[in-house]
């Protein structure tokens, strides 16, 4: 999961960062509505994460810039401003939700999955394929009901494939699901991850497949080899 977090409060930034990286997730910040804007024009995140005191650019004038470009990117505001006008402006707006400042991290998370899901059109927090099964939300992976090991950077890039089954997807995709701004990729970074997660997923009849210029596809079950 990708998070774009637009918050200018640096201490709450980093602690908001902090604990959705350790969740998996992948965040980027911008510390301004100028920033988070120009960033959104060009860059796709699975939920944006929208305070609205910015500074430069309100979080009001940024949802409007964003809506009028794109109407599917889950947008979750969170701000000090309670009152029920501030709400239903942002809603009208196009936000997704709206969480009010000061809120318990466990709240935030959920809501951020729910937004998570309805992006990608899950229902639940299990994704099935054969006899594998993964858990987006506590990280985990089972095969067969047994726990099936897996780094972060493994696990990620099977949520990819597996959100996007029977679809194919290039590399500078996977790189802009699985690195931050501050991460240093190297060229052939996807495709180490990618042998390794292969070399762990053939024994039990799961195969990524490489589609030759393209990139990487995992077939549905009932066209595997």
């Amino acid at each position: 999961m990708r998070i774009l977090l637009v918050e200018d409060d640096a201490v709450l930034a980093h602690a908001l960062k902090q604990a959705l990286v350790q969740g998996g997730a992948v965040v980027d910040c911008a510390v301004d509505g100028e920033e988070a804007s120009r960033v959104l024009e060009d860059q796709t995140f699975d939920v944006v994460l929208l305070d609205i005191g910015l500074p430069k650019l309100d979080g009001f004038s940024v949802l409007s810039q964003v809506r009028a470009r794109d109407t599917s990117t889950p947008i979750l505001i969170m701000t000090a401003r309670d009152s029920l006008m501030d709400r239903v402006r942002g809603l009208d707006l196009g936000a997704d939700d709206y969480l009010v400042k000061p809120f318990d991290l466990p709240e935030l998370e959920a809501r951020v999955r729910a937004l998570f899901r309805r992006r990608h059109g899950t229902s639940g927090a299990t994704l099935s394929h054969g006899m594998l099964e993964v858990n987006l939300f506590t990280r985990q992976a089972f095969i067969d009901g047994k726990l099936f090991e897996l780094t972060l950077r493994e696990f990620g890039t099977l949520e990819v494939l597996l959100l996007k089954v029977g679809q194919v997807i290039s590399k500078e995709d996977f790189t802009r699901h699985l690195y931050s701004w501050g991460d240093e990729v190297t060229e052939n970074a996807i495709e180490v991850c990618m042998h390794r997660l292969r070399k762990k997923l053939t024994p039990y009849g799961i195969e990524i497949r490489t589609v030759r210029g393209l990139g990487y596809m995992l077939e549905r079950p009932d066209l595997g080899s």
